[in-house]
């Protein structure tokens, strides 16, 4: 729960930080990024080696932060792209 809490956490922190949906470039964003992969990291610790349940319902949470930190990234790495971006 610790692990999924920092994800999470640190997925509001970078929306605030990013001002989604204008998605400005903040170099503060590599702290909510770096905390995601401590939370990882974390949630990743309670891996058991025989499969159950339990080994079936963590590896869905080490799979619902991973997306939270590519969308970190995302948020990170887009206002550098300029190839990425919608033309107006």
């Amino acid at each position: 729960m610790r692990g999924n809490l920092l994800v999470l956490a640190s997925l509001a922190a970078a929306f605030w930080l990013s001002h989604f949906p204008s998605d400005r470039p903040s170099a503060l964003l590599v702290l909510p990024l770096l905390i995601a992969m401590v939370g990882t990291a974390d949630t990743m610790r309670c891996m058991k080696k025989t499969w159950s349940l339990y080994h079936g319902g963590v590896l869905l949470l080490i799979y619902m932060d991973l997306m939270s930190t590519f969308i970190i990234l995302f948020f990170f790495l887009y206002p550098y792209l300029p190839w990425f971006a919608p033309t107006r």
